[in-house]
């Protein structure tokens, strides 16, 4: 019987060490947008977000960028029919949530909501989001500003 503690004791000491003593830190995964490649410059470019204040949003061509409040970051997760999904991480105020947004026929303005998956340690918030409107500032493609119909 002691052979057999001794024996699991590196692996429990590892498997310790691999999963941390309790206390994680968040880190957002690595999102891959959905979008073809010939879509993907849709969503590219600088976009007002507009929700009391305004806030700039800087998206490279795969809807991911990144945002001044709270060292915000924006990860698109899905984008189809004009409809635009996605997930927000703010590192200074150690909150994420998701978004989603119904683009305008010429992909330049949107109406969208948000909401939290997690404050802090808290992954079941009673916080609720809100919503917003988005406006293109600018656009990193060569689309004359009206990107093509997927």
């Amino acid at each position: 019987m002691l052979f057999r503690r001794l024996a699991w004791t590196p692996f429990a000491l590892l498997l310790f060490i691999i999963t941390g003593c309790g206390h994680h830190q968040a880190v957002a995964p690595a999102v891959a947008s959905d979008l073809p490649d010939g879509d993907r410059a849709i969503l590219a470019g600088e976009w007002e977000y507009e929700d009391g204040a305004v806030v700039t949003l800087r998206l490279d061509d795969r809807g991911n960028g990144t945002y001044a409040w709270k060292d915000g970051r924006l990860e698109t997760t899905r984008f189809g029919d004009r409809t635009w999904v996605g997930k927000w991480y703010q590192r200074e105020n150690d909150r994420e949530g998701g978004f989603v947004i119904k683009l305008s026929p010429d992909y330049n303005e949107g109406e969208g909501t948000w909401w939290y998956l997690r404050i802090g340690d808290d992954r079941a918030p009673a916080q609720k989001g809100g919503s917003f409107r988005l406006t293109r500032k600018t656009s990193l493609t060569n689309l004359n500003d009206t990107p093509a119909v997927p």
